[in-house]
């Protein structure tokens, strides 16, 4: 394996593993060109720089909490990497890396402090390593998480050449007392859902099939999107970080779902205590163009389209209905745009309206 983040003096040419298929000049040529990409992303706490065995950031921060909590995620891009691979473009792939990590630790209400990516590829190709790193890099930028370590490894006879995989994590920290949990979650309390970008990470086996992809029909301009299908599909995951840290200290916000894999029906349920069901409004909210494509070249079913993708949604936030306006407000001042989507009843599971 080819560590992208190793440091110190160059070993020497190994033609022996290079013989094997393992290119350890073009693990050093990718060093040099994520350099100043990750260097970016460092915050105060970052300790470590590119090179060490282990990246080090520092927990002084904890001082002045009661009861510090780390909170870690990791999760990957899935097949998504695909459409990415036919359209030959990189450098989005690793904002949905990041995006799926800290929108999960960020439903507790921690706030991510670093990450670290894996890269798994057929063969190391520097200048395609530099264009993953650096969306990784924007999309620790806009999460506030330090980039602090990675790995590139090259998988020689076991992945194809030009095919290469992505995993992520992510750790956060959060006091105790102020984690959201869920459990304060009652029968009519509002669900605000938060919009999403598009399709996100999720889902992509679905839609391949669904829509035939080739690079051809990637390529094609669709009036209906205002875009060509890839540009649609390879829109990054939002980042949801900031926005929701800044509302959980202006308003009591009760519970946060991240509608990642499984759409509405896997995701809302998780944040809710026993015995409490979430109806939700489908008539509410804008659903994006792009899944009214995927519906009807799939012939697919409405609730397959929610327990498989966002539909639009992809944060939903479940506060005191009191509070559902001043909710909206907040997001709104920060440049997100929300709806009240439904609310909490009694019962089990989720039902759509």
């Amino acid at each position: 394996m080819s560590k992208v983040f190793a440091g110190g003096t160059p070993a020497l040419p190994n033609q022996a593993y290079a013989d094997a298929g393992v290119d350890i000049r073009a693990g050093y040529r990718a060093v040099e060109l994520i350099k100043n990409h990750v260097r970016g992303t460092f915050t105060p706490g970052v300790l470590s720089d590119i090179g060490g065995f282990g990246g080090m950031y520092s927990l002084a921060r904890i001082k002045d909490m009661d009861d510090p909590v780390m909170v870690s995620g990791t999760d990957g891009v899935g097949t998504k990497l695909a459409v990415a691979l036919m359209m030959d473009k990189h450098d989005t792939v690793g904002v949905d890396l990041v995006a799926m990590c800290v929108n999960d630790i960020v439903c507790c209400g921690a706030e991510p402090l670093f990450f670290l990516d894996y890269i798994a590829c057929g063969k190391n190709m520097p200048e395609r390593v530099e264009q993953i790193v650096k969306g990784v890099a924007e999309g620790c930028k806009m999460a506030g998480a330090a980039l602090v370590g990675g790995e590139t490894a090259e998988h020689p006879g076991t992945m194809p050449p030009e095919e290469y995989d992505l995993a992520g994590f992510a750790c956060g920290i959060a006091d105790r007392k102020n984690i959201i949990s869920g459990e304060t979650i009652k029968e009519d309390d509002a669900l605000i859902g938060i919009a999403s970008s598009g399709v996100h990470s999720n889902g992509f086996s679905l839609i391949r099939k669904a829509l035939s992809i080739d690079k051809e029909k990637l390529n094609k301009h669709i009036d209906e999107l205002g875009m060509t299908l890839g540009e649609a599909l390879l829109t990054p995951t939002r980042i949801y970080v900031k926005p929701v840290l800044s509302l959980i200290k202006a308003v009591e916000v009760k519970g946060i779902s991240h509608i990642t894999g499984g759409g509405f029906y896997e995701n809302i349920p998780r944040i809710l205590p026993e015995g409490l069901a979430a109806r939700v409004n489908t008539g509410s909210f804008p659903v994006p163009p792009i899944f009214g494509l995927i519906r009807r070249a799939g012939n697919i079913g409405r609730d397959d389209m929610y327990n498989t993708f966002n539909m639009g949604v992809g944060m939903v936030i479940c506060a005191a209905r009191e509070n559902a306006g001043k909710v909206c407000a907040k997001l709104a001042e920060m440049g997100e745009k929300a709806y009240i989507i439904g609310n909490v009843t009694q019962g089990n599971g989720l039902c759509l309206e």
